[in-house]
């Protein structure tokens, strides 16, 4: 059984002190493939470094996470579009836009978003969509965007099925993580009407960690749990599932 954790920061600081035994949990598990979303120009060296430890596992995004973007915004954004100039990555992400913290870089946020969209594009490359109290804002952007050439992960879906089925319909597959175990987190009261051929698994390690793990850090062997709890909302064997969502993400990422 192979599973892929779509989503996880373990470049993360959280990870400086176990990082390779994090890994080799994980793979110990049936992780064997992890992709490895950006945040700002700051983590670049610790995600190349992350990389060149462990090559045949770890698969790299670019991008400008919405809640890093600030003032020099337009100074980051050149960081990424240079990067995906140099080398292979293989998603533009995570990009979207947040207005949980912080609402004042609203306009910054729209346009750093649409940009990259549009780097994605140029590359032919998946957009991984960080969404947070921004639903309308975020389907406005993509529907600007929609088309050829625009596919993707919603990451970390929190939505209603009406949201889910508005994100899929501008290609977008639904990543799930830890949400779906928690009691208070809805979204397993009607994924079972979204078709598993429209799922990937994630972490969103270090954050996030799946119940029984609540409140503690996340990392990329909680994946299982959270594979358990789809195997119940499915009515699916976890094989079959890890099965169909590592071929999900090999649609999505070309590898």
């Amino acid at each position: 059984m192979i599973l892929t954790d779509t989503h996880t920061h373990l470049y993360s600081e959280a990870f400086d002190e176990d990082r390779q035994l994090v890994i080799e949990r994980a793979v110990a598990e049936g992780i064997e493939r992890f992709f490895i979303p950006a945040i700002d120009s700051t983590y670049t060296k610790a995600m190349l470094e992350l990389e060149t430890n462990n090559p045949e596992r770890i698969f790299l995004m670019m991008g400008l996470h919405p809640t890093h973007v600030k003032e020099n915004y337009l100074n980051e954004l050149q960081h990424v579009e240079e990067m995906l100039a140099k080398r292979k990555f293989y998603a533009v992400g995570e990009i979207g836009i947040d207005l949980y913290w912080d609402k004042s870089f609203l306009k910054e946020q729209q346009e750093a978003f649409r940009f990259q969209i549009q780097l994605a594009k140029k590359y032919n490359l998946p957009i991984v969509i960080h969404c947070r109290d921004a639903f309308d804002e975020v389907f406005e952007v993509l529907e600007r965007e929609k088309g050829e050439g625009l596919f993707g992960i919603f990451h970390c879906f929190t939505g209603t099925l009406e949201q889910a089925k508005k994100a899929m319909s501008y290609n977008m597959k639904l990543g799930i993580g830890g949400v779906v175990t928690f009691k208070n987190g809805k979204i397993d009261r009607f994924l079972n009407q979204v078709p598993i051929e429209n799922i990937v698994l994630e972490t969103d390690s270090p954050y996030l960690a799946p119940t029984p793990y609540r409140g503690k850090r996340n990392e990329s062997a909680y994946l299982v749990n959270i594979l358990q709890r789809l195997s119940e909302v499915y009515r699916m064997d976890e094989k079959v599932i890890a099965r169909i969502t590592t071929e999900n993400s090999k649609q999505i990422f070309g590898i």
